[in-house]
């Protein structure tokens, strides 16, 4: 398993609007993080409806966090872009197999699913971006 071109991307645009700590426009968040322009813009799109992300629209339009770093996880950054976390596809409703043999590994995918989805938000990006003893930058 490994996670998608879009999760990695949006990881990186989350880090550079910690990192630069004030609005930002997609262009230069698309230069800063390597990311093409329309994918930034894809992506940015769905952390503004996760509510990660304020968009400002105009000549001073720009995008910059919707809350404190500390506040975000990895997980809801991860979520924003590829939806709920899960190890198996049979964890979805409509795609349940309980009436075959794979259902048995059910409960096993369950448990592995919340262990990673925990692991993940035990990680925010006030950590992440400002290690203990760095100094953040104003």
């Amino acid at each position: 398993m490994r996670m998608t071109l879009e999760a990695d991307y949006a990881v990186r645009i989350v880090e550079h609007l910690v990192l630069a700590g004030r609005k930002c426009d997609a262009a230069s968040i698309a230069e800063a993080t390597q990311v093409p322009l329309r994918f930034a813009l894809k992506i940015l799109r769905k952390l503004v409806q996760s509510g990660l992300v304020t968009s400002y629209k105009g000549a001073r339009g720009g995008y910059q966090l919707a809350r404190p770093a500390s506040e975000i996880t990895l997980r809801q950054v991860l979520e924003a872009v590829e939806g709920p976390y899960i190890i198996s596809r049979c964890q979805r409703d409509d795609v349940c197999c309980s009436h075959t043999a794979a259902c048995r590994f059910s409960s096993i995918y369950a448990e592995v699913s919340a262990l990673v989805r925990s692991k993940l938000d035990s990680y925010n990006f006030a950590d992440i971006c400002f290690p203990a003893g760095e100094e953040k930058e104003k």
